[in-house]
């Protein structure tokens, strides 16, 4: 492993870097899958917001000149046809897209909370409340049929079919 990582010299080479570079990304996924992304940045997958930050790392050394410059643009390299390679892997392979992107949670199912969901995804009944005001322009959570974390953090909902009595 020292060897591979380079753990302890001062100059890493083209392989060592990339290397490095595919561990930090895969431990960076591992950690934000394992907090629950949506608490974590939101909006964004999370194989996303972790190439984001890491290529932008990556990068920033090279312009800065604390690492080795094509070393660096190497294993930024690295990161961006991981990345590729996991976005293609996830569009062919939907149990795989599920571990890198994430999947919905259901939060309301036939009206009724899902409390256990909820408490995993440390979404409260406020938090329901609220994205319900803004997306439904509605305040009665009981008028909701179906509610589902999706993953990139938003929060949708399917309203309850109107019955012909209600139209009365």
């Amino acid at each position: 492993m020292d060897w591979a990582l380079g753990l302890s010299i001062r100059e890493l080479s083209f392989w060592q870097m990339g290397l490095r570079a595919v561990v930090v990304y895969l431990a960076a996924l591992a950690m934000v899958r394992i907090v629950g992304e949506r608490r974590f940045i939101g909006k964004i997958a999370a194989f996303d917001i972790i190439l984001t930050i890491i290529f932008g790392s990556t990068l920033s050394r090279a312009i800065n000149g604390t690492s080795a410059f094509f070393e660096t643009i190497f294993a930024a390299f690295v990161l961006v046809i991981m990345h590729w390679a996991i976005s293609a892997i996830s569009f062919h392979q939907p149990k795989w897209e599920n571990l890198f992107k994430g999947r919905s949670r259901v939060l309301i199912k036939d009206g009724q909370l899902c409390h256990k969901t909820m408490q995993n995804c440390h979404i409260t009944k406020d938090d329901l409340a609220s994205a319900l005001r803004l997306q439904c322009q509605c305040e009665n959570l009981e008028t909701i049929d179906l509610a589902c974390l999706e993953r990139n953090g938003d929060i949708s909902f399917c309203l309850k079919a109107k019955s012909t009595n209600d139209s009365n």
